[in-house]
């Protein structure tokens, strides 16, 4: 059993190691997969006058070492990356490295600050669990954690920056600058983590050793720090991943803001084609995702000691957040009569004329730059977002279903999944591809199948233990038989509701890969890509950028009450009543 076991773990090291050096490949050979000739980019920047003829742009391949080859390029770079040394801007000619420290050096100041926040506002979510003892804005929770980051970013600039003029909002002068920015990274991390938090104290504040506490007189506020330390262990991974999440965040937060941060400059080198400097900041932000899963990790051992290291606590089932189905429905209406009634107008029509006009009864939700009605394209947008979404949710489901059966195998290919969220993903297959809805697709699907994989590899687990399907190997069924009626049927279904829960919020992911131009491309429709747009007459039209942010809250409302609706339905399923004894009548 034990060497099993032992084999188990190497093929998961194993795994999570090529899939760490299948990044740093993809991330050296950048300039050979992009397709596109950077000689050309090259020449243009040291000289835009000067003639791309094929002499001059051979002799810019030599300087590069381009005509050399995909793994000439990939070991030279590897050897100066061992040495420290990150390469020349192909833009600026000067040293990539200076550059990439001075944007982490931001980034982390950036991200310290939000996750401070982040733990305040958990905080605040728990309280009232710990007072009360039982769940508490379990709701809200879920609502704030649903909503992106690049969202809140707009709406706070539009609003505390632009209309109250309270804090500034573009640069990084002082630390005025930091608020609004940490704020947006803050806010869907700590909602997150307080639902985390508040979804699990309840189950454990009725176990039987926190009954024997009081009984013996201890302390409330003793109580409670137990009853948090019996919580964290299990839910440090999470809180490892809510750090990663605010590494992708950060991308887009610092767009917004004109923070000059990692995330920023890595954005800026993918649009103009800088891929030395590319290389440095994807490979700081790859860097800081991994080393923050490893110190969620580390930290859970600490906390759990070596007693209990091996035993691995794991928490008693949560409770679900209760929805009245009032909820989604209404929010689905509004979405769907929004969305219906801007597929009946045409999303491209352009008249100069009405630039910028004020909503109206000709133009509902106003125009656009170039006079576009706004309802329009909203409409059409959220046909080819969810669309795009529900394709990226299919192939999600496939790979889940595939990896499911090989569980050891995909937890390697899982961790690093886990440490690149989209936003990296996108921007790495924008530099290899092009920016396009095809290559945001294939960003989202490459990182959204792990949660689907977990279900799936439990699942499987679960019914290959069953007992019905030892009485069909008793019975001389085979092992395809076994697997195409039996195993197949019971866990493709539990994990397709999973992943169609995980609609919406793919669809917010696609929606921020438009927003920071990785996505679809103008003139398409698309919600991410017309919250962009709006950016740049924000004070002037701001129901321009306010139509897709409503949009995309009521999205992320729907997500969230729709998936507490069903899993409140799930459990009434499985809850059995008592059998009801019958009394004699009185007298017989």
């Amino acid at each position: 059993m034990k060497v099993r076991i032992g084999r188990l773990a190497d093929a998961a090291t194993l795994t999570r190691l090529l899939c760490l050096i299948a990044v740093l490949a993809a991330v050296g050979l950048l300039p050979w997969l992009s397709g596109r000739d950077p000689a050309l980019a090259v020449l243009r920047a040291r000289s835009a006058e000067q003639d791309p003829s094929e002499e001059a742009l051979d002799s810019v391949r030599r300087d590069l070492g381009l005509d050399a080859g995909p793994l000439s390029l990939l070991g030279g770079w590897a050897s100066d990356l061992l040495r420290g040394d990150l390469g020349t801007s192909w833009v600026s000619g000067t040293e990539v490295l200076p550059s990439v420290v001075s944007g982490i050096q931001v980034s982390l100041a950036l991200m310290g600050a939000s996750l401070g926040v982040a733990l305040l506002l958990a905080c605040a979510l728990v309280a009232p669990v710990l007072v009360r003892g039982r769940a508490s804005a379990g709701a809200w929770a879920a609502m704030l954690a649903a909503v992106p980051e690049f969202l809140l970013a707009t709406v706070a600039l539009l609003a505390v920056g632009v209309w109250l003029g309270w804090l500034p909002t573009s640069g990084w002068a002082g630390p005025e600058n930091m608020v609004l920015p940490a704020v947006a990274l803050a806010v869907p991390g700590g909602g997150l983590l307080g639902r985390l938090v508040a979804d699990a104290l309840p189950a454990v504040l009725d176990e039987r050793w926190v009954e024997l506490w009081r009984g013996a007189g201890v302390s409330r506020a003793r109580i409670a720090g137990a009853a948090l330390r019996r919580v964290l262990p299990p839910l440090l991974p999470q809180f490892g991943m809510v750090a990663v999440g605010l590494t992708g965040g950060a991308v887009a937060v610092e767009t917004v803001f004109a923070v000059p941060g990692i995330g920023r400059t890595a954005l800026g080198a993918a649009k103009s084609q800088d891929l030395p400097l590319l290389q440095g900041s994807v490979l700081a932000l790859l860097a800081l995702g991994l080393v923050t899963g490893a110190l969620a990790a580390l930290a859970r051992r600490r906390l759990l000691g070596p007693a209990l290291r091996d035993a691995s606590l794991s928490l008693p089932p949560a409770r679900p957040v209760r929805a009245h189905p009032a909820i989604p429905l209404s929010l689905f209406t509004v979405l769907a009569v929004t969305i219906g009634w801007g597929l009946l107008r045409d999303p491209y029509a352009v008249n100069t004329l009405d630039r910028l006009a004020a909503p109206s009864w000709a133009h509902p939700l106003g125009t656009d730059g170039l006079g576009r009605d706004v309802l329009a394209r909203l409409g059409h947008g959220a046909a080819s977002t969810v669309g795009t979404a529900a394709a990226v949710c299919l192939l999600s489901l496939l790979i889940a279903l595939a990896l499911g059966f090989l569980p050891r195998m995909a937890e390697g290919a899982a961790d690093i999944a886990n440490a690149l969220p989209p936003v990296i993903v996108g921007i790495l297959v924008a530099a290899a591809a092009g920016p396009g809805t095809g290559g945001a697709a294939l960003a989202v699907a490459l990182i959204s199948w792990p949660a689907l994989s977990a279900h799936a590899a439990a699942l499987v687990q679960e019914v290959r233990a069953s007992a019905f399907l030892t009485a069909q190997r008793a019975i001389g069924a085979s092992q395809f038989w076994i697997l195409t009626r039996h195993v197949l049927p019971s866990v493709a279904a539990p994990v397709a509701r999973h992943a169609l829960l995980r609609l919406p919020g793919i669809a917010l992911a696609l929606a921020s890969l438009g927003f920071l131009g990785l996505g679809a491309q103008p003139p398409a429709p698309e919600w991410g890509l017309l919250l962009d747009e709006s950016r740049a007459y924000v004070e002037r039209a701001p129901w321009a950028a306010l139509a897709p942010a409503v949009a995309l809250a009521l999205l992320a409302g729907l997500a969230v009450s729709g998936a507490a609706l069903t899993q409140g339905r799930r459990v009434r399923r499985r809850v059995t009543p008592a059998p009801v004894k019958k009394e004699a009548p009185v007298g017989v």
